[in-house]
C-alpha cells in the first residue's frame, strides 16, 4: 500500500473514530455516568475516604484477591516417571527420571542419542 493510501485510510478511520467521539459526548448515559463519578469522588474526599477503603468495607476479601497474587498456588508438577535403560553391549541397567545421569550422558556421546533412546524399556 502507497503512503498516500494509507494516510488517506487512516485519516477516514480518524474521522469515524471522531464522530464517534461526539455522538458519545452527546450521550445522557455518560453524562450520568460522569456527574455519578465527580459526586462520589466528592464524597469520598469530603469524608476521607479511598476508593480502596470503599471496596474493603464492602468487600474485604477483594484487597486479597487483588493484592496478591504470588498467594495463587500453582498446580503441582506431575512427577516424573522412572525410565530405565539396558545396555545391550554390556547388560548394564540405569534407572533414570531424568537425562541428567552422568553415565546416561557417556552412552549417549558413545552410541548416539538416538540408539541409547531405543534401549528404554519400560
Amino acid at each position: 500500500m502507497s503512503r498516500l493510501a494509507e494516510f488517506r485510510q487512516l485519516e477516514q478511520q480518524l474521522a469515524a473514530q471522531l464522530a464517534e467521539l461526539e455522538a458519545l459526548k452527546g450521550s445522557s448515559e455518560l453524562q450520568k455516568e460522569m456527574e455519578f463519578e465527580t459526586k462520589l469522588r466528592d464524597l469520598l474526599a469530603e469524608h476521607g475516604f479511598s476508593l480502596r477503603d470503599v471496596i474493603n468495607i464492602l468487600d474485604p476479601q477483594a484487597s486479597r484477591r487483588v493484592a496478591a497474587p504470588a498467594a495463587v498456588e500453582k498446580a503441582p508438577r506431575r512427577e516424573r516417571q522412572v525410565k530405565q535403560y539396558k545396555n545391550p553391549h554390556n547388560g548394564e541397567i540405569i534407572e533414570t527420571k531424568g537425562g541428567n545421569h552422568k553415565l546416561l550422558k557417556e552412552w549417549k556421546a558413545q552410541y548416539g542419542g538416538d540408539v541409547v533412546e531405543g534401549w528404554l524399556s519400560h
